[in-house]
């Protein structure tokens, strides 16, 4: 892995840095996000967070959510630096990256998924840590970054919700003792959770009732699908199911769980989850996606039958495997 000093160097050497988080955000590209921001403004670096996807309200509270912009602007050669953060490949950067002219700018790729492609010019890459949240409070420390409440509550929010409330496998003394420090310098817990794991628009809890409604199980699997024109009706306007995933993975005849969503484009968006000793992470790679073990995802072409048929299938075969890989003791 690169050393701190690497990364700290190119961007001592750049003047307009573009720091992007991927497509379908959730709380630890946006704490992220808002995170590098503040560091930056530190050190005096013009600085343009951007995401493919606006910032939620009830992400509203982080420091610099007002700064996030969808469009990269800025003109042609404007970016001598790029900071990836969080985005597992290229393609998660989303229209913001794609639409850079060439020449590119020197990349950096700073991210916690086992599934990275390693596609930056510098790659820090720690799939042992629980967030990329975690990774830049180490990186801040090692940089003497002053840790104010602020940063503290965007990096605070990534730890939170990428752990689910520390709840999630690989969270270590480690981890509760930054965020333990993260408190000390000023982060409000209550706070974090609340807007970050707890509240829900109605839109969510329509959508849960209509997947549960249609959910099925076979083999191991738990899934459901919805079509863009029943999201429309529910109100549903994101990508990510809004945590039906996660409930229906706590099924407890449930290996893995799925649940695919057609966006407005016609393409598919699917969430898989499970819990040890199963992972999900090479299946969503081999269709095209990636993630963590636990906790991963793709990107797949209509029609939604096709698709539901392939993860179905790609699903109890990996089930299958893993299963019998269980048995024969591996």
């Amino acid at each position: 892995m690169p050393t701190s000093q690497q990364i700290q160097q190119a961007i001592g050497q750049a003047e307009h840095i573009l720091v992007i988080t991927h497509i379908g955000p959730d709380g630890d590209a946006f704490g992220s996000l808002t995170a590098i921001g503040q560091a930056l403004a530190q050190w005096g670096k013009q600085a343009t967070l951007v995401c493919d996807d606006p910032i939620p309200g009830r992400f509203r509270y982080l420091p610099l959510a007002e700064a996030v912009k969808t469009t990269a602007g800025g003109g042609a050669a404007y970016y001598d630096l790029v900071i990836a953060v969080d985005c597992g490949d290229e393609k998660r950067m989303g229209q913001v990256y794609a639409n850079l002219p060439a020449p590119l700018p020197f990349l950096i790729n700073i991210d916690h998924h086992i599934t990275n492609t390693y596609f930056g010019n510098i790659n820090f890459v720690n799939p042992e840590a629980t967030s990329s949240a975690e990774m830049l409070y180490l990186l801040f420390r090692e940089w003497d970054v002053i840790i104010t409440a602020d940063i503290a509550l965007s990096l605070l929010t990534g730890l939170v919700t990428d752990t689910l409330g520390f709840r999630t496998m690989g969270v270590s003394a480690r981890t509760l003792r930054i965020g333990s420090e993260l408190m000390d310098a000023g982060a409000d817990l209550n706070l974090v959770t609340t807007q970050g794991l707890k509240l829900k628009p109605m839109s969510t809890l329509r959508l849960w009732q209509a997947g549960l409604n249609k959910m099925k199980l076979e083999r191991g699997l738990i899934w459901a699908s919805l079509s863009r024109e029943e999201l429309k009706a529910l109100g549903h306007t994101s990508s990510s199911s809004g945590g039906l995933v996660n409930l229906m993975s706590d099924v407890d005849q449930a290996a893995i769980s799925a649940v695919l969503l057609e966006m407005p484009d016609g393409t598919i968006q699917v969430g898989f989850r499970c819990h040890p000793p199963y992972s999900v992470s090479e299946l969503a790679l081999n269709l095209g996606g990636g993630g963590h073990p636990l906790a991963a995802g793709c990107n797949l072409p209509g029609p939604l039958a096709a698709a539901e048929l392939l993860v179905v299938k790609m699903s109890k075969e990996a089930i299958s495997q893993q299963q019998a890989q269980l048995r024969n003791g591996h």
